[in-house]
């Protein structure tokens, strides 16, 4: 895909979509939105409603508490808003599979996603299954609805597009883009509170910093992310010991 003819897009279903760009139009991303680097749309899912409360939920079948998106309306407002077989259509939800950053590089690197924000107890799972959503979390607890889930999946993403951020090695040695957490990052002063910068990163030796990184970064994965230190250990290019 080339992004001088066609910008990555992101367009998001929700049932506020006064909600987008927030945060996105303000430093890298919103920078990036107002150069038409990328793209955003929100979409009220309210518009495909059809009576005149513009209902777009109703009481989950088999009784219990909430209540669950329609999957008429909501499979409505997809087919409005989708422009092509070739999107990813997303629904942010708990129970999807966890965002990593793998994935976000995947999303990056295509046309952009249509996203689905739930809220209330649900979507219908008919809407899920006849139109091809794609379930993803942010994380192992519940949010209000899909939108800041949304916000950050969109963010990850952006922020990988060409031209967005200042340098593209930025993103090259950062948690996850080897498998591992990033090493601590230290800057001036020197001397803080009787804290110094380690000696090795302000010695020249770029071999010796290199191999300090490394290091900090495979102690600190085994130690807050033992799952990703695991992981990495079957893929010995990215450890100093595997």
């Amino acid at each position: 895909m080339s992004s001088e003819t066609s910008p990555w897009r992101a367009t998001v279903l929700t049932l506020f979509p006064e909600m987008f760009p927030g945060p996105l139009g303000l430093s890298l991303a919103g920078r990036a939105l107002a150069s038409g680097l990328w793209q955003l749309e929100a979409r009220d899912i309210r518009d495909s409603a059809t009576d005149r409360h513009r209902s777009v939920d109703d009481t989950p079948a088999g009784g219990g508490p909430g209540m669950v998106l329609r999957a008429d309306v909501l499979a409505s407002a997809i087919d409005a808003a989708d422009a092509g077989p070739d999107r990813p259509r997303l629904l942010m939800s708990p129970r999807g599979r966890p965002l990593t950053q793998a994935r976000v590089v995947e999303l990056a690197n295509g046309p952009g996603p249509l996203i689905v924000c739930g809220r209330f107890e649900g979507v219908d799972q008919r809407v899920i299954e006849g139109r091809a959503l794609t379930e993803i979390s942010i994380g192992d607890y519940v949010l209000s609805g899909g939108e800041i889930a949304a916000l950050a999946l969109i963010d990850a993403c952006v922020r990988l597009l060409p031209g967005v951020m200042g340098k593209q090695e930025s993103g090259a040695e950062e948690s996850f883009s080897a498998g591992l957490l990033e090493y601590p990052q230290y800057t001036r002063p020197q001397l803080f509170e009787g804290r110094a910068i380690p000696d090795v990163l302000v010695s020249g030796d770029h071999a010796k910093v290199a191999a300090w990184r490394k290091t900090e970064a495979e102690a600190l994965t085994r130690a807050r992310r033992p799952d990703l230190w695991e992981r990495a250990q079957k893929h010995p290019k990215n450890t100093t010991d595997g």
